[in-house]
């Protein structure tokens, strides 16, 4: 199974790119869209100068609790500059959501509560909404991480759409938005030490 049938089995379809979309991206932005893969985990990232965003993380089920996801973390933790990525939030019907939240809780990620994500899924048409974690290094702020999804999204997740997917997908200000203390923090329950 190559790389992308990995991703492709393991995350929903609202939140795939297509295979075109990802190799372009490897190929003509290949200063920024990275593909780090071994025989149990796919990462595909984006490195921008003050940040990096986590694409997709996948670790094979079979070599879960290895620590390849913490040690797949650990390289780009290495380059000292905040981490965003956009999780599902918790769906107690599929326990992957609460292990992936727990997951990240421990390797020291934050909530961004203030962020709201939002986009609708040019492959189903439905809204998908996300949560947006990040690992600051140097105590970054959630306004300094807003900034950085809307500089991801606009470069990566919306890099050619129409040519790949026949429409574009919404404007990043229709998808991002930023509310001090809208939300309650999804990793809170994860942070206490009874819990893990």
């Amino acid at each position: 199974m190559n790389w992308y049938e990995k991703l492709n089995q393991y995350f929903p379809i609202v939140e795939m790119k297509s295979k075109e979309h990802m190799d372009t991206l490897l190929k003509e932005k290949g200063s920024v869209y990275y593909k780090d893969e071994g025989p149990y985990h796919v990462l595909m990232y984006a490195e921008f100068p003050n940040f990096t965003f986590v694409d997709y993380l996948f670790v094979a089920k079979e070599s879960r609790g290895m620590g390849i996801g913490s040690k797949t973390l650990q390289m780009l933790k290495d380059k000292k500059k905040p981490i965003i990525l956009e999780v599902e939030p918790v769906n107690y019907e599929d326990t992957d959501t609460e292990k992936r939240l727990r997951f990240y809780s421990r390797e020291g990620f934050e909530h961004a509560s203030s962020i709201g994500y939002n986009r609708r899924s040019i492959a189903t048409g439905e809204e998908n909404s996300m949560e947006i974690l990040y690992w600051a290094p140097s105590n970054e702020s959630e306004e300094e991480i807003f900034e950085g999804m809307k500089k991801m999204y606009e470069d990566i997740h919306t890099y050619k759409d129409e040519h790949f997917y026949g429409e574009s997908y919404e404007p990043v200000e229709e998808v991002l938005t930023f509310k001090e203390n809208d939300k309650k923090d999804v990793l809170k329950q994860f942070s206490n030490p009874i819990n893990n």
